[in-house]
């Protein structure tokens, strides 16, 4: 029986024998499609493209330091001592011993045994992209030369360093679970902890072009799926109330690599509905809960969009990350408070602890961002992804040791807490390793001919599609001015679009080779386009002012000066006992802080209440009573010192 189908292309076929008709029809299909794109063009957000972090070098600037510092850390750890629970979990006889903190968990029942190993095959990762040195490269191989000689040792091809991992796993599979939100059959958070294995596979494959990685991944995930087929959709969710990390995303990931369905299928089993529905439906019902055992989650839904074109997780993501940014986001661009979302009221001065402002949520909300980026050219976003870089991610990092915080405190009075470089293992410590591996991925985007800059930091562009080299030369934020030059071998016409920030005061002001130029804005970018030759140098002015920012209705105040969180320094010599810290919580919590004065000025205008020292971003209070002579600066460059960023604010003394 012949169908529809076939009797329609038959007929087609023979009215396509006429030339002319051909013809006809051809121009119409150009017409309509002309149309067509026309309305996608005028309605549809410009989409935004990464460069890869290999065609952006950093130069000389406080992220290079924090890059090369990192990665002498990451150098001095032993790859054998992270190893050493995978292989122990496969029966093989380790190479060392196991490093202390949470890396070694196990022996007291409560075990993130392994996690650390995922995050430093991350960094490795990125860190070699970033500066080609073989030496991250060769550390990157071993780990997974081990890696795969552990997944041999088991006929499963099951990985991980979760202690019982696998046994655990498969009392799940049988229908036996017992699900808590920080453990899943006694075990602390397993998926969790499998996920950094996954998304380190991911990344030295992604990063570093390592073939044998995305091999073992395939059969990790392989395994993953086959394991998941036994449970029913129920018991799927049931599962998912524990925390499980990106799991989401990276199976989304590994669909995008290979193309192969059942892992896209098993990224849309890892949506977990209890959380994720309310969101899609613009419900906030985040109050209470772990900030980062969501925000992976909405990663997920945010790369499942990208990779499956499912507009409800576009929508989960986009509304997730405004209510956290506008509603739950602390001066320094971090959130959450011991851990936990507050109101959607915003932040109350009771969440101003020792334990507010975690730096893995601020990992995860700049790689949310980065996402978000890409779909819609808005500076909104790279004002907030500037915002948590300077003040939270590279004021995580202590620029003496290495060593990272997993608390940027808000406490007034404090101080910052630093992990010790075998001892801790936090979830912070992991995510720290890659923090600092990767500042030049978001300075740089591109649409078709059109090149974004997101960032005012010193690097070096190889736009390899376009021909072009870009430098860009500036001691911001010290200096106001940022300058491009670029190199082609023949000229190129593109269109420079620069991020007009939403602290600049009036007066930005363009230069292109010395001559001031027209421009034009859209969604927070200025434009200027031009043919392009060799040696051009196009600079920028944004002019910066103090500006607060206020807390709980305007009875605690923060300084700012353009994006820059300044911090008071309330006191000195920090006890060296308190500044690095194990892995016993109570070394965070309750720790001595000093008093910090009330602001008391005598007039509204802020820029009375401080004056400029004669060293760029350094200022002191004045007029404001018994807080006049205290020391400002930027709060990434206060390190060892008690400090406060929220002031207590008497609006009462103004006269």
């Amino acid at each position: 029986m012949v169908g529809k189908e076939m009797l329609f292309n038959f007929h087609l076929y023979q009215l396509l024998k006429y030339r002319w008709l051909r013809v006809l029809l051809v121009a119409a299909i150009i017409m309509v499609s002309a149309d067509v794109s026309k309305g996608q063009n005028s309605n549809e957000p410009v989409k935004l493209n990464t460069f890869s972090l290999g065609d952006v070098q950093l130069l000389d600037s406080p992220f290079k330091k924090a890059m090369e510092l990192d990665g002498r850390y990451l150098l001095k750890l032993e790859a054998d001592r992270l190893l050493a629970p995978y292989l122990k979990e496969a029966g093989l006889d380790p190479k060392g011993e196991s490093y202390g903190g949470w890396e070694k968990q196990g022996e007291i029942g409560e075990g993130l045994d392994g996690h650390s190993l995922g995050h430093y095959l991350s960094a490795l990762s990125m860190i070699y992209a970033s500066t080609g040195r073989q030496v991250y490269g060769d550390r990157l191989n071993y780990v997974v030369d081990e890696l795969e000689r552990v997944q041999k040792a088991n006929p499963t091809d099951y990985i991980g360093g979760v202690p019982n991992g696998e046994k655990i796993l498969n009392e799940v599979q049988s229908g036996d679970i017992k699900a808590e939100p920080f453990a899943l059959n006694g075990s602390w958070v397993p998926w969790y902890n499998l996920h950094k294995l996954f998304a380190g596979l991911r990344d030295a494959y992604r990063h570093a072009e390592n073939q044998q990685a995305l091999d073992v991944l395939i059969k990790l995930s392989d395994w993953t799926v086959e394991w998941a087929n036994d449970l029913s959709d129920e018991q799927f969710q049931e599962m998912l109330q524990t925390e499980h990390g990106g799991m989401k995303e990276v199976m989304a990931d590994l669909y995008a690599i290979t193309n192969d369905r059942k892992y896209l299928n098993l990224s849309e089993r890892f949506t977990h509905y209890a959380i994720e529905d309310p969101l899609a439906k613009k419900q906030d019902q985040l109050e209470g809960l772990h900030a980062n055992t969501q925000i992976p989650k909405i990663i997920g839904a945010a790369r499942h969009y990208e990779v499956s074109g499912n507009e409800k997780m576009r929508d989960i993501s986009t509304f997730f990350w405004e209510i956290v940014v506008n509603n739950r986001t602390y001066a320094n661009g971090g959130n959450s408070d011991h851990e936990h979302f507050g109101s959607k009221e915003g932040i109350i001065s009771e969440e101003l602890s020792q334990a507010s402002s975690e730096t893995c949520n601020t990992y995860n909300m700049l790689k949310l961002t980065r996402h978000l980026s890409q779909w819609k050219a808005d500076s909104r976003y790279a004002d907030y992804y500037e915002r948590a870089l300077y003040n939270h991610i590279l004021a995580s990092q202590d620029p003496q040791t290495g060593m990272f915080a997993y608390y940027i405190n808000m406490e007034p009075g404090f101080y910052k807490t630093f992990s010790k470089p075998f001892d801790s293992f936090w979830c912070c410590v992991g995510s720290g390793m890659e923090n600092h591996t990767k500042y030049g991925r978001y300075i740089y985007m591109h649409s078709n001919d059109d090149l974004y800059v997101n960032l005012f930091i010193p690097s070096e562009l190889d736009w390899k599609a376009q021909g072009v080299t870009i430098q860009q030369e500036t001691d911001f934020p010290e200096s106001e001015k940022s300058s491009f030059t670029i190199s082609t071998e023949t000229p190129q016409k593109f269109n420079m679009k620069i991020r007009r920030p939403y602290w600049t005061k009036d007066g930005v002001e363009i230069h292109v080779n010395g001559n001031k130029v027209k421009t034009s804005e859209q969604s927070g970018y200025i434009g200027i386009e031009k043919t392009w030759k060799n040696g051009d140098e196009l600079t920028i002015s944004l002019p910066m002012e103090l500006h607060t920012e206020s807390l709980s209705g305007d009875d605690q105040v923060t300084f700012l000066y353009g994006p820059i969180l300044l911090a008071g320094i309330v006191g000195e010599e920090v006890p060296i006992q308190g500044q690095y810290a194990g892995s016993e919580q109570y070394e965070f919590f309750d720790l001595p802080t000093v008093d910090v004065p009330t602001l008391n000025p005598k007039n509204e205008e802020v820029q009375e209440w401080v004056k400029s020292e004669e060293k760029p971003l350094q200022f002191e209070l004045t007029g404001v009573g018994e807080a006049s002579g205290i020391q400002l600066a930027p709060f990434y460059e206060v390190n060892h010192d008690y400090y406060t960023i929220y002031w207590n604010l008497n609006k009462n003394s103004v006269e």
